[in-house]
This record gives structure tokens, sequence and C-alpha cells, in this order.
């Protein structure tokens, strides 16, 4: 069955319950504006002019360059218009993962080891990347029919391509840095937010800890991150309670564990953010 290319679509929500994958080209403008997933991201670069933004960092991808993104994390892309833009992106379901992994291979590893490595990007070595493109030609594949035992097929798949991301995120070379445009004191900020979320993160709190001022604090973290420090703290939270009532946790526990410490402001911007209350959200799982 032939490859099924699909032009951009905005939407942002999962259908499936374990994986879906998209081809797409596009020669018209794409604008996306940052954004996060309820669900882990591979992002296979083919053809085009883009830079991606992920936490801070910003990308500039060759073709065959992957990009893995966790449901935490905001990213975007920056597309330039009239070169066609070839991607190949899968969208996974993380509860979808722990049930095909082990207590010996965690397959989530790739996605949440991020901070750990400094970075998003996987470029592999030559024979590393083969054996990855085959698993996506075969994924593809059997992702477009419906032939007697596909189903098994593709959790057959993704499970290797799982496996062999991990392989290629535990060899990542050090050269790639020359295409990664950051500010390390900025990305030390990101990190230490993302791992305080539930501490005082106020400016004047960052400004001293990193031995910076809060007019340069400020200005530079806008500029990498693409929001005001305290619009970033509170998309954090924000997610991390998502992520907490996604997995069955009450309100209070997500507001709690979250970082929030107005209950009544908590309500009201998990609103703003998702267009439902906290509770309507748990409701809309069920």
């Amino acid at each position: 069955m032939d490859k099924k290319i699909l032009t951009f679509s905005s939407r942002q929500v999962m259908h499936s319950k374990d994986f879906e994958l998209f081809h797409y080209s596009d020669n018209i403008p794409i604008n996306v504006e940052y954004h996060n997933h309820d669900f882990y991201e591979i992002f296979f670069f083919i053809s085009g002019k883009v830079k991606y933004i992920i936490e801070g960092k910003t990308y500039t991808l060759k073709p065959n360059d992957i990009l893995l993104t966790n449901n935490k994390e905001l990213h975007k892309p920056v597309v330039e218009n009239g070169i066609n833009y070839e991607r190949i992106v899968i969208w996974i379901d993380p509860n979808f993962v722990k049930t095909i992994e082990n207590d010996e291979t965690n397959l989530t590893l790739c996605f949440e080891n991020s901070s750990k490595h400094h970075h998003n990007l996987l470029r592999p070595n030559i024979d590393l990347f083969h054996i990855i493109n085959k698993i996506y030609e075969k994924l593809e594949k059997v992702c477009s029919s419906n032939d007697y035992g596909d189903n098994l097929l593709r959790k057959v798949y993704i499970t290797e391509l799982l496996i062999y991301l991990n392989r290629a995120s535990f060899d990542s070379s050090k050269e790639i840095d020359i295409d990664i445009e950051h500010n390390s004191k900025i990305s030390d900020v990101v990190q230490y937010i993302n791992e305080n979320l539930c501490e005082d993160l106020s400016l004047d709190t960052l400004s001293q800890k990193f031995y910076i001022s809060k007019y340069h604090l400020s200005r530079q973290f806008k500029k990498y991150v693409g929001f005001t420090i305290h619009q970033y703290i509170m998309k954090k939270r924000l997610i991390i309670a998502k992520i907490h009532l996604l997995n069955g946790a009450s309100i209070d526990s997500a507001y709690i564990y979250s970082g929030f410490n107005n209950y009544q402001n908590f309500i009201k911007a998990f609103k703003d953010e998702f267009g439902l209350s906290p509770k309507k959200y748990v409701a809309s799982l069920k």
C-alpha cells in the first residue's frame, strides 16, 4: 500500500490509546505556537529549512535528524516558507509504553533524559540510522494496512523503534552541539525551575541563586524560552497538574503536587489554560 502523505493538521490530541503516525509534506506556510502534548512525540525530519525550539534551546535541523519530546516540554517549529517541509511524526501514549516495556528495559528513557543529555536531538551514526529508517518504513507501511496480523506487527515495530531510539540516545554525540543555540545560564534556570516547581521560584530567588540581575534574567529568559518567567512557571505547573489528573490523582493532590499555593488561582488558571475546570477535565477522562 502507498504511503499516506498528509498536509499539516492543527490537531494536537491523540485519538488512539497506543500511538499514531503521520507523514506530512507541506509547501504552504506553517505557523505553530508553543505547545505541549499529553503524549510523547517522535519527530523524524526529512526535508525543509526548520529551526525547532524546545525548552529554550533552538535546534537547526538537518535531514534525518530526530527530535524527541516528552509530555512536559514546551516546543514549537519555526519553518522557512517556500521550501517543501516533510517529516514523519509519531505520537505515543506514555501508558502504552508501560505495557510493552519491562523491569530490565525502560523504553521511556530517551524521552525523559533530555535534561540529562542537555538536548532533545538525535543524530544517529550511519549504521544506526539505517536500522531506524528501516523500522520507520515498516511501521508506516503497516499503519496504512489492515492485513492479517497487522495489529500485532504495529506493536512489534513500535517496540523495536523505541529500543533503537534509546540506543541512539545513549550514543549521542557532542558534535551536534554546534547546531543547538542556547544560553547555558538560562538552560540552567529552566532545569532548576522544572526540578523545583513546588519551591519558591520568584524572580528575586532565581536572580540570587544564579547570580544574575533580575532585569537581565527576565530579558534573556524571554528571548530564549519565549515566555516570561512567571508565564513559564505557570504553564509548567499546570502541565504537571494535568498529568497528575490524567494519571488518576485527585484534584487536591494535583493542586498540591504542582506547586500552586492558592486553590482558587489554580482552578482559574487551569480553566484559562485548558478550557475546562479541573473537575470537568477529570469527568472528560471517564
